[in-house]
């Protein structure tokens, strides 16, 4: 995670350097992404297989709904702060304030005073793809993880669907003013606060009820989406979003606390490179295929179908072992 911290600021801090010396290129701006995308994708894979070394598995929902309200509320504030730095120092200083953010995260990595305990070599495979196998193996073969796997891929290809219409939606359909859709999107992001909420929902309702409810409601919020092309368009999209917003965090601190409760520390970091590779390799599919449909038929029958394939995405936990669980495993 230092590592991947590092070479984020150096990266990311290499754009001012260039612009100061009237270097900048859009040549340079693709490599300084690429390098940044794939150093993200390392800090992500390790921060969620390093905390089950950090705390018990009884406190895994609690330490995974921290980690989402610091993730979410950053993202909300980021991107407020970032229109701010631009307007008063512009863009290229400003990421050079992005890249110091990396080095404040290094310092706070540093700060961890707990060992981690490694995996002997033993129990670790060797060779890349004797351990890319050993990752696909551990989701494919136990059958919680399969179908938390494909009930993610499913949402998520719903939410890519809306995503690449729902502009389109709001402003040719709903004739919304950008300030009204950027308020909606604000507003609505409020239902992170589900986060807080995550591991007394668990409680209440069981954890496999728990991602059934999580996932349904996601669906149901896509849908609620459309009603706004009925009337009271503003209330409609808010509640989406709040309805959204809410169950996703929630839906993500229980599925990835479970995941990180049932599987070696040995497999933690492939098993969840492996997750991640299948969850979000439906995003550009569902782009795609939502900007397909929405030219074919329309920006609301696209939503429509979204709303239901993320709906669907509900029956992989019914019908699967997850659903059993009512509480995070202990052994």
């Amino acid at each position: 995670m230092i590592t991947a911290d590092v070479g984020r600021a150096m990266a990311l801090g290499s754009v001012p350097l260039a612009w100061a010396n009237h270097m900048l290129t859009l040549g340079q701006l693709y490599v300084v992404a690429l390098v940044v995308g794939v150093l993200t994708v390392f800090f992500d894979v390790a921060y969620q297989s390093y905390l089950p070394t950090l705390i018990d598995r009884v406190d895994l929902i609690e330490g995974n709904s921290k980690l989402e309200i610091s993730r979410s509320a950053s993202d909300v504030a980021g991107n407020g702060f970032a229109g701010i730095l631009i307007q008063w120092l512009g863009a290229p200083l400003s990421v050079l304030v992005d890249a110091l953010s990396f080095i404040g995260s290094v310092v706070g990595l540093a700060a961890i005073r707990k060992r981690e305990v490694v995996a002997s070599s033993s129990a670790i495979s060797t060779g890349f793809f004797q351990e890319l196998r050993a990752g696909v193996e551990v989701v494919y073969k136990n059958p919680v993880l399969r179908n938390i796997a494909a009930c993610t891929a499913t949402s998520n290809l719903g939410s890519a669907m809306i995503g690449a219409v729902f502009l389109i939606f709001a402003y040719r359909s709903l004739h919304l003013a950008p300030a009204l859709v950027g308020g909606v999107l604000a507003f609505g992001n409020l239902g992170v606060a589900g986060a807080f909420l995550a591991a007394g929902i668990a409680r209440r309702f069981g954890f496999g009820k728990t991602l059934l409810l999580t996932s349904i409601m996601g669906g149901v919020g896509i849908l609620v989406t459309a009603l706004a092309a009925f009337g009271l368009p503003m209330i409609f999209l808010l509640l989406a979003q709040l309805l959204q917003s809410f169950a996703y965090p929630v839906y993500n601190v229980n599925q990835v606390s479970l995941r990180q409760a049932i599987v070696a520390p040995s497999l933690q970091g492939r098993m969840n490179a492996t997750m991640r590779t299948i969850v979000w390799g439906t995003l550009p599919i569902g782009s795609v295929l939502g900007g397909i449909i929405g030219s074919t038929i329309g920006a609301l029958p696209t939503i429509v179908i979204a709303g239901l394939v993320s709906l669907a995405a509900a029956l992989w936990i019914r019908f699967s072992a997850a659903f059993r669980f009512t509480s995070i495993p202990t052994a």
